[in-house]
């Protein structure tokens, strides 16, 4: 079996790897264009790769024997795990190596951007003795502003804490207890933070939410000469809006290590500014992490060539294939519930508490349970969160897991339930299958009894049970163009309250939901994507 390493990695990964006779190892000696790599891949097994090498579908497509990629760090950025996944290829990272390594660059960089200890450096080599011009300021007392709280930025704040620094703390899905308990001040909205803020350091993964999140309008509301920090993903600062901040004088130096385009183009202009302090992504380049994720990476490729165990995946449950086929139609059914409470709950939560009933009682529940978190997380963690670490996601925000296997009677053959608690707030949703695995159907919300296919578009609604309300919702549907595909109702007396749900064809517009939201006896609108 041919085994591909693309990118450098822990001697002590490759001599692992080439110690089981059954693998043939491949050692690029230079990184390869996606052109120069194509030739090589007619009878590749797997593939190991960290961030330089490009796994795009086009690698795929070219790789008829590919089984598995394993990329040596967290983020698969570089892999079209979407196109590995249609293939069948499993796609495994190494979660935890580098989480230190990655927290001390972004306090090497804090220091360095507070004393300007790079542009003092350069001065000196260069013969100059020019004290005046590196004056800079002390951490003690300053504030930081940590963007994101999971592994990494708690990391972070325990450093900061030890140098005396006030800490301020911006993470929709972090718990109160969890924030307290890390000793760091946590701010409800993005744009408070701000003027608060001497120093800003970003540690959130790359979604649509957080792409471009640092832009002009972000830095006009911080505190004129704060200073801005990157070590977690590029493009979460927008480059050319921080480049023209800091001409201006709004921002007064920032750190970057990642960027919108790796590696950097001829011409970027942050990199003639003398208020930048720039590093060639060195977020995990430590002897120790690249040991670290350069044996983990090792380990998972020859365990699942050699044994067909499956672990660290970020595409698949770990699962031998029988047990998989057996659990998959829960998996999905999971992955639909978590996604639809997630929707509907606030981003603070305190506690998830997933129930097994009938027939599901008997399965492997922690896949399951990992996936149902996966899809609630999605909006916390991006494409970092997968079934590997998302216990360790859910951990790190203060949510606390629950798992119920009930013995009570229940009105299905099988039943899979996820109550989400937020101080006194209670979200919740079950499902079940009809007839066959291949029919789920959502049958519970908040308690109330529908019947759902979880697919598609959502358009949830509690109202006053009058007549005509579902015509009068449904006449705005067609004014605007929104067909209904499939209509429940559930209402708890006459005249009382009622859940509305409806399966739409596309999503609706905001003017049509702000025209719903006008009726006096509808509340609690919700569009969720499944």
């Amino acid at each position: 079996m041919n085994v591909l390493i693309c990118d450098p990695i822990s001697p002590k990964g490759i001599a692992l790897l080439q110690q089981q006779p059954q693998l043939k190892v491949t050692v690029l000696s230079k990184r390869l264009t996606e052109a120069e790599l194509l030739p090589l891949l007619a009878d590749v097994e797997a593939m190991v790769v960290r961030s330089e090498t490009k796994i795009s579908r086009k690698v795929i497509e070219n790789a008829p024997k590919l089984r598995v990629v394993g990329r040596a760090g967290v983020g698969v950025d570089n892999v079209d795990v979407e196109a590995a996944t249609q293939r069948g290829i499993v796609v495994m990272n190494t979660p935890s190596g580098n989480t230190i390594s990655t927290a001390e660059l972004t306090f090497s960089m804090l220091m360095a951007l507070a004393r300007k200890i790079p542009q003092a450096h350069m001065s000196m080599k260069a013969g100059e003795w020019n004290r005046k011009s590196f004056q800079g300021t002390e951490l003690y007392n300053k504030t930081l502003a940590i963007l994101g709280m999971g592994r990494i930025g708690g990391e972070v704040a325990k450093r900061a804490n030890v140098f005396g620094m006030k800490v301020l703390a911006y993470d929709p899905y972090l718990s109160l207890a969890r924030a307290k308990a890390m000793q760091v001040e946590l701010v409800e909205k993005l744009d408070d933070i701000f003027p608060q803020a001497d120093f800003i350091t970003v540690h959130m993964p790359m979604s649509d939410e957080t792409k471009g999140m640092l832009n002009t309008a972000a830095f006009a509301k911080m505190k004129k000469g704060v200073r801005v920090l990157n070590c977690a993903r590029g493009g979460i600062i927008n480059e050319t809006d921080l480049c023209e901040a800091i001409k201006s004088g709004q921002v007064g130096g920032a750190a970057l290590d990642v960027y919108e385009v790796e590696p950097l183009p001829a011409v970027f202009p942050l990199r003639d500014l003398p208020q930048v302090i720039m590093t060639p992504h060195l977020g995990a380049s430590t002897e120790e992490a690249q040991e670290n994720v350069g044996i983990e990476v090792a380990e998972a490729i020859t365990d699942f060539l050699v044994n067909g165990a499956v672990r660290n995946a970020v595409n698949l449950p770990n699962l031998d294939a029988k047990t998989y086929e057996i659990v998959k139609p829960y998996l999905n059914l999971g992955s639909k519930l978590g996604r639809l409470t997630a929707q509907m709950a606030p981003k603070r939560n305190d506690r998830i508490v997933i129930t097994y009933g009938g027939k599901a009682t008997e399965l492997p529940t922690d896949p399951i349970t990992r996936a149902i978190l996966k899809a609630f997380l999605e909006g916390a963690g991006g494409k970092d969160v997968n079934q590997v670490n998302v216990l360790s996601l859910a951990t790190s925000l203060g949510l606390t897991v629950e798992e119920v296997k009930s013995n009570e009677q229940i009105d299905y053959t099988e039943w899979l339930h996820v109550a989400v608690f937020s101080g006194d707030q209670r979200i919740s949703a079950g499902g079940t299958f009809y007839g066959s695995h291949l029919h789920p159907r959502i049958a519970r919300i908040n308690s109330r009894p529908v019947e759902l296919v979880p697919e598609g578009v959502l358009f949830l609604m509690t109202n006053r049970d009058r007549p005509g309300i579902v015509g009068y919702v449904g006449s705005l549907m067609g004014k605007h163009n929104v067909n209904i595909a499939s209509m429940s109702l559930s209402r708890d007396n006459a005249g009382g309250h009622a859940l509305t749900v409806l399966n739409l064809d596309s999503v609706p517009p905001q003017a049509l939901l702000e025209e719903i939201q006008k009726d006096p006896d509808i509340s609690n609108v919700h569009v969720v994507k499944l």
